[in-house]
C-alpha cells in the first residue's frame, strides 16, 4: 500500500497586483513531497520560492489549483481549520528566528506545546528534551539576546519539532549566520527532522544546505525547472520541469507574499 505524500502540489497558479501590473509569482507547479524527504528549493529572488513556501504552510492560498498537506485540501480550508492545522502538524524555522524575547529558550520551545493543550509537566520535558538534543542545555534560562545567532537559530529548531510536525517548513534558516555556524545548524535540522520522521521543505540561496538534500528543486519564473549539474554529495533526485497551465482569467490576489 502507497503512503501518501505529505505535501501534494496540483498546478498551482498565484497571481496578484502590482500597481496596474498582474505579477505571476507561480506558474503551474506540480510537485510532491513524501514522508521523511528532505527536500531544497532553490532560485534566484522573484523565482517564486518563497510564495510557494507560504502557500504550503497555509500563509497563503493560491490562485487557482489544489494544495494538500497530509492529505487534506488546505485551499479548501477556513481560517479556523487552517490554524489548528499549522499548530498540530506543521513547524516553521525562520531566517531571523522570531523568538519571543521576553521567553527563555526553555519557554520559547514550550510555547507550541503549551498552546496545543499540552498539559505543563509533559511539554516543559519535551522542551527540555529538544534543547539537551540541540545542546543547550546550558542555556535553557537565557533570553534570546543572550544567546549568540546560531543558539537562537538552535532554539527555533528545537520549537519547529516541539508538536512532532508531519512537515518543517524553513526559510533562509543560513541565511543570518557565517558559514560555519550555517553548516551545524542545517546538519542539526536535518538530523533532528530524520529522528523526528518529519518532512522538511528549505528555501535557501544557501549551498551547504542544499547538500543535504534529499531532492533539490530549483525555481525559476515561478516554474520549476530542471536542476543541472552532479549532486553535490550522495546520490539526489531532481525534479524536471513541468509544463504550466495557463492561468485562470480573472483570478489575481491584490496582495503581493
Amino acid at each position: 500500500m502507497q503512503i501518501p505524500a505529505v505535501v501534494e502540489l496540483e498546478n498551482l497558479e498565484k497571481s496578484y497586483r502590482l500597481g496596474k501590473v498582474t505579477v505571476n509569482a507561480l506558474r503551474g507547479v506540480t510537485l510532491k513531497l513524501q514522508q521523511g524527504e528532505f527536500m531544497v528549493i532553490m532560485g534566484p529572488s522573484g523565482s517564486g520560492k518563497t510564495t510557494l513556501l507560504n502557500i504550503i504552510g497555509t500563509l497563503d492560498k493560491p490562485s487557482s489549483g489544489r494544495a494538500l498537506v497530509d492529505g487534506e485540501d488546505i485551499t479548501r480550508m477556513n481560517d479556523g481549520q487552517l490554524t489548528k492545522l499549522r499548530r498540530h502538524k506543521i513547524g516553521f524555522v525562520f531566517q531571523f528566528h522570531n523568538l519571543i524575547p521576553v521567553l527563555t529558550a526553555l519557554e520559547n520551545v514550550e510555547l507550541p506545546l503549551i498552546t496545543s493543550g499540552v498539559k505543563r509537566k509533559a511539554s516543559r520535558n519535551r522542551a527540555m528534551e529538544l534543547l539537551v538534543r540541540v545542546r543547550l542545555q546550558d542555556r535553557t534560562g537565557h533570553l534570546p539576546d543572550e544567546l549568540s545567532g546560531g543558539e537562537q537559530q538552535r532554539v527555533a529548531i528545537a520549537r519547529a519539532l516541539a508538536n512532532h510536525p508531519r512537515l518543517v517548513l524553513a526559510d533562509e534558516p543560513t541565511g543570518d549566520l557565517d558559514t560555519q555556524t550555517g553548516a551545524e545548524v542545517v546538519q542539526l535540522m536535518h538530523s533532528m527532522a530524520k529522528q523526528e520522521g518529519s518532512s522538511v521543505v528549505v528555501v535557501t540561496h544557501d549551498p551547504v544546505v542544499a547538500e543535504r538534500a534529499d531532492r533539490l528543486v530549483e525555481m525559476r519564473d515561478g516554474r520549476i525547472t530542471e536542476k543541472a549539474g552532479e549532486p553535490l554529495m550522495g546520490q539526489r533526485r531532481t525534479i524536471r520541469a513541468v509544463e504550466p497551465l495557463p492561468p485562470e482569467p480573472g483570478r489575481s490576489l491584490s496582495q503581493p507574499n
